[in-house]
């Protein structure tokens, strides 16, 4: 057993813990990354990277398709193999070397193995051989390993060996059929991409698709898996089986759902149930709660960053919380002030409610900020507007027969945007503009400076002004 003494260990080595790493070292701090699996991540390997690149070749193809020209010059069907070739470039065949040499070259160290909470700011780490090393942390132990699939307690599922989201984003070929259960994001985005390979899919879905965004998600990416073919089922399932002629997924009294493979998505569970957190005074299997510098709550040298407490489950909001986290531990070790008023350097104050999120689906949907529900929940006086995308000249030119909603919701009393949501092809690119809104808090009046270029989808910024009024 060998001991290291760093001033930040930090357990996990994904796109989190590496900006956590990459702040306190440029704060001039040492940190360690621990990492048993692949140094990068999930996103890198097996969610955001992987499953993005499997969904666009598809995209990209009906996009041509749907522009005079271009249409008439494809001609072909979408090359499934080079797809996954693509994909396999992005994931570099699942080898770390890269993100390694990265690492390396930031100034971080890197300790492979399982990481555990043994002590006071102390790590223990197992290698693969059985060999310890333990880790004492001067100041701070940052915790940022993650989420699991979550696997419902459904007779026959685990039998069935299922797939989970790592499987559907790194296998190597499309199966014939796929039945997905769940209804969310990764439901939507695989149902797209697996569609778009020619496989028969099935979603089944409790309560339909994308819930807890605004109503006109469903409907849009509704109706788009289904012209892809995807066939949508309500209900929950109540048995899976798996046998020579697949696995079949009964769902109440109707006919059984047979597929080749079938995917569960129905959402995360923590990375927390074996890393020791009970030493912190933490419950071992549950989210770890923090306050808004990302501190344990109740601990004063423990951190939770990313999808483990639970904040806002997306990279981009990780990365966001890692930030602050690097650079409030940095603050704190040496002294230096802390600004943990709303919208400080060292607080997170956007996972409440400015989170910006894209599904890329068939139509994509972008979204940031509260939805009307949520606002009215919340208490606020709102008026929401809505405007036809397909009227905005910028939009028609993408796409012959644009078919898109934008919807904006404003806070009447301080006359401020709580939220946006646009649904239709290409919209991704225009969630930043919102975001910026919402956190500057700008003014409608004020927006109305802000000169859109034509004929761009930007456009529809001024639609939406104009739809409210002065």
């Amino acid at each position: 057993m060998t001991s290291t003494t760093y001033d930040v260990v930090i357990i996990g080595a994904g796109a989190v813990a590496e900006n956590v790493a990459d702040r306190v070292v440029q704060g001039g701090l040492t940190a360690v990354l621990v990492e048993s699996e692949l140094v990068g991540g999930e996103c890198s390997y097996w969610a955001c990277m992987p499953s993005k690149a499997l969904i666009r070749s598809g995209l990209a193809l009906r996009a041509a398709q749907r522009v005079g020209g271009a249409k008439e010059a494809t001609t072909g069907d979408l090359d499934v193999a080079a797809v996954f070739a693509r994909r396999n470039a992005f994931t570099h065949d699942w080898d770390d070397a890269s993100q390694v040499t990265w690492v390396a070259g930031a100034g971080i160290e890197l300790v492979r193995g399982y990481g555990r909470v043994t002590g006071i700011k102390e790590v223990t780490v197992t290698a693969d051989d059985g060999s310890t090393t333990v880790l004492t942390a001067t100041h701070a132990v940052v915790v940022s390993t993650g989420s699991d699939p979550m696997l419902p307690d459904i007779p026959g599922l685990l039998e069935s060996n299922p797939w989970t989201p790592r499987e559907a984003t790194s296998a190597q070929t499309a199966p014939t059929s796929l039945a997905i259960i769940g209804g969310g994001v990764v439901a939507v985005e695989m149902a797209t991409a697996y569609a778009s390979f020619g496989t028969a899919v099935t979603i089944i879905a409790r309560s339909g698709l994308l819930q807890g965004q605004e109503d006109i998600v469903a409907t849009a990416v509704t109706a788009g898996l289904r012209g892809l073919g995807v066939d949508i089922r309500h209900g929950s399932p109540t048995k899976v089986e798996r046998s020579e002629d697949g696995v079949a997924v009964y769902v109440g009294d109707q006919d059984a759902i047979i597929a080749e493979e079938v995917l569960v998505a129905t959402g995360r569970i923590p990375r927390t149930t074996d890393i020791g957190i009970e030493v912190a005074g933490l419950t071992p299997g549950k989210w770890i709660e923090v306050d808004d510098t990302l501190r344990a709550t109740g601990c004063e040298w423990l951190y939770a960053t990313g999808d483990v407490n639970h904040r806002a489950l997306l990279t981009h909001q990780g990365k966001y919380q890692a930030r602050a986290a690097g650079d409030v531990i940095v603050a704190r070790a040496l002294g230096n002030p802390v600004d943990e008023k709303p919208w400080g350097r060292h607080v997170a104050t956007a996972d409440h409610a400015s989170v910006p999120q894209v599904t890329f689906a068939e139509p994509e949907v972008a979204s940031v900020g509260l939805t009307s529900e949520a606002a009215r929940t919340a208490g606020f006086d709102i008026r929401v507007v809505d405007y036809n995308l397909g009227w905005v000249a910028g939009a028609s030119l993408q796409a012959d027969g644009y078919e898109g909603t934008a919807r904006m919701i404003v806070d009447e009393k301080r006359k401020v945007i709580l939220g946006v949501t646009f649904v239709g092809q290409d919209v991704s690119e225009l969630i930043h503009a919102a975001t910026v809104a919402i956190v500057g808090e700008v003014p409608l009046d004020r927006l109305w400076h802000a000169v859109p270029a034509y004929p761009t989808m930007s456009e529809v910024w001024l639609r939406l002004l104009e739809a409210y009024g002065r």
